[in-house]
């Protein structure tokens, strides 16, 4: 028992340092999310004036209103309502599985920090475009929303930040990743 531990100790310290920051960053923002309740947060009410801004650029004319019983922003085109953005939507969680990675994979340094910071404006854009082209097969496809929604966007916004990791752990750390 005692070799299993000192051959796996890196990885099973990893792990329970991401489990760790993992569970209380979403505690926390699930607290965050309450305090707020019956309205919607401020974060997925900025997504969605961002999401506006977006699409009033591209042409459309769109507005934000709260849901009148859910805690959710409704986006509307010339008054008629197209989606609605929860707090799921605005790529928070996402970036506490990032961060939480992030925190547990090695050391603090100053490119660390900054490719954290990289990261989530990179998820926080990522997430505005998904919203935006959510918004748009809403309007002109609206049979294929569910399937977008479910399971094209959740693969590629978890892709992007694999790929993140991949960038992290293999091309931009440091510290090489000894390996085999």
């Amino acid at each position: 028992m005692l070799s299993i531990w000192k051959e796996f100790r890196p990885s099973i310290l990893f792990l329970m340092k991401f489990l760790g920051i993992y569970l209380a960053a979403n505690v926390l923002y699930g607290l965050f999310i309450e305090s707020y309740k019956p309205w919607p947060d401020p974060i997925t009410e900025t997504v969605s004036n961002h999401t506006c801004l977006v699409l009033n650029t591209v042409g459309y004319s769109t507005a934000i209103a709260p849901h009148p019983t859910l805690p959710s922003v409704i986006i509307r085109n010339y008054g008629n309502s197209v989606i609605s953005v929860y707090e799921g939507c605005n790529s928070i969680n996402v970036m506490i599985v990032f961060l939480a990675f992030m925190l547990a994979f090695g050391p603090f340094s100053k490119r660390k920090i900054l490719f954290m910071g990289l990261g989530l404006v990179i998820i926080y854009l990522l997430n505005l475009a998904r919203v935006t082209f959510l918004f748009w097969v809403a309007e002109s496809m609206p049979d294929y929303l569910y399937f977008v929604h479910k399971y094209v966007f959740t693969a590629m916004i978890y892709m992007v930040v694999l790929v993140m990791w991949y960038l992290w752990i293999f091309r931009i750390n440091e510290k090489p990743v000894v390996s085999g």
